[in-house]
């Protein structure tokens, strides 16, 4: 999997004071890298390490890329009151814990995991964690086998029952040399992990579907027909909906040069009827729907089943026939209309609403086309655009159409800030 962009700018991670926990373990040395992508966010990041953990990587090098003292002993002198800035205050595991928004623990040993499932606590990280009042989050780094072992899975599962989140573990080679589940997660997908864990769970539990890109109609196996999308407002939107909390993101996907969002199942698609039909067999587990794909109209009726050439025909071009594309937007929208029907003669728990949301790219009259668009096709909401002003940009701005309300229009903002703005302003 290609690994996310740690250089997107995350809204959820702006301004957080987080607390970063380090166990001892040869992960520890990602932890270095973590404090620099939070600290670039604009996270606040006070590190607590364990002593163990100082014998992998030197306090010091925590404080240079954190800016703040490294915390290791449970009863330091005065460490209470340089965290909590109360000079009253002798007891760090109580004082950083008063002063963060969550408490990460990155890498968490099985040892580690084990105390923290059973509340034990003879370490200022432990201590800490048993007095806590804010979410707590582990991303567990351990030998395949511990990780395997009833042991601990038990103390995972208890963890989970308490309300802690668990980040992993990776799958892959470690540093034993055996390959399997344990690996601490990259610096990158912490990151994200991270943010999703700060937001607010608006999609909970749900199963959001999308299309995005743009899909590529066939002339001959080598030449075919397309358009300019270059994916990025569809794949922010699957982002943006893993982020909101999502239990599933299914992101059918025309040919972009994008990597897959973090979190999203990616289905990678060509044409509209590839698109058409891999909608279709993922839709009846859909919650939500968003077409931000940008579907050809028309396919070549009469594909060439040879690369064309020119010299054969006296450099005149091929004659295209053309044949009308399937309607996935209209698709969708009929669907959605079908349960409506289904819940309001009978309802029942075996059929759930479907919420469709579609995307009109237009070069002039956004306003008549998106009405037109939001009727025609059933849908629930179209956001619309000037194309022009959004194809192949990093950020755009978005006109929301919706039944009985007045056009809302977004302000341009990088494209993932716009696509959970969407998200929050259409689904809440």
């Amino acid at each position: 999997m290609t690994p996310p962009n740690p250089h997107v700018q995350l809204p959820s991670l702006q301004g957080k004071r987080l607390v970063l926990g380090v166990c001892g373990g040869i992960a520890a040395y990602k932890s270095l890298e973590l404090v620099r992508l939070l600290s670039q966010q604009g996270c606040s990041v006070q590190v607590v390490m364990t002593p163990n953990a100082t014998r992998f990587i030197a306090p010091l090098s925590f404080e240079a890329l954190s800016g703040q003292m490294v915390h290791v002993e449970a009863w330091p002198q005065g460490a209470g009151a340089q965290a909590s800035g109360q000079a009253a205050s002798n007891m760090p595991h109580i004082a950083l814990e008063r002063a963060c928004d969550g408490i990460v623990v990155a890498p968490c040993t099985a040892h580690s995991m084990a105390k923290f499932a059973h509340g034990l606590a003879d370490t200022l990280l432990d201590n800490l964690v048993l007095a806590r009042r804010c979410p707590l989050a582990l991303a567990p780094a351990m030998n395949v086998h511990m990780w395997r072992n009833p042991a601990t899975q038990r103390n995972a599962a208890q963890l989970r029952q308490d309300g802690v989140a668990l980040f992993g573990p990776g799958h892959g080679l470690q540093a034993c040399g055996e390959q399997g589940p344990g690996r601490l997660l990259e610096p990158t997908e912490l990151l994200w992990e991270i943010a999703r864990w700060q937001e607010v769970p608006l999609l909970q539990g749900r199963t959001v579907l999308l299309s995005a890109g743009p899909t590529f109609e066939a002339i001959d196996p080598v030449r075919g027909i397309t358009n300019r999308s270059s994916g990025k407002m569809g794949y922010a939107m699957a982002q943006a909906a893993w982020l909101l909390g999502a239990a599933k993101v299914v992101l059918v996907s025309g040919p972009t040069a994008l990597p897959t969002p973090h979190g999203v199942l990616l289905h990678a698609v060509e044409s509209a009827q590839d698109m058409h039909h891999a909608v279709q067999n993922h839709l009846d587990e859909a919650d939500i729907f968003i077409g931000a794909a940008a579907v050809a109209d028309y396919t070549v009726a009469n594909r060439l089943p040879h690369k064309y050439k020119k010299s054969s025909h006296g450099g005149a071009g091929p004659t295209l026939e053309w044949a009308l594309n399937p309607d996935i937007l209209a698709m969708a929208g009929s669907a959605a209309a079908a349960r409506a029907a289904s819940l309001q003669a009978a309802p029942t728990h075996a059929t759930k609403p479907l919420y469709v949301m579609g995307f009109a790219a237009e070069t002039e009259n956004l306003d008549t086309a998106a009405q037109a668009k939001l009727i025609g096709k059933k849908a629930h909401c179209i956001v619309g655009n000037l194309a022009q002003h959004s194809l192949g940009q990093d950020q755009a701005s978005v006109t929301l159409y919706r039944h009985n309300q007045a056009p809302q229009t977004l302000p341009s903002q990088p494209k993932l800030h716009l696509a959970l703005a969407i998200l929050r302003t259409t689904l809440t």
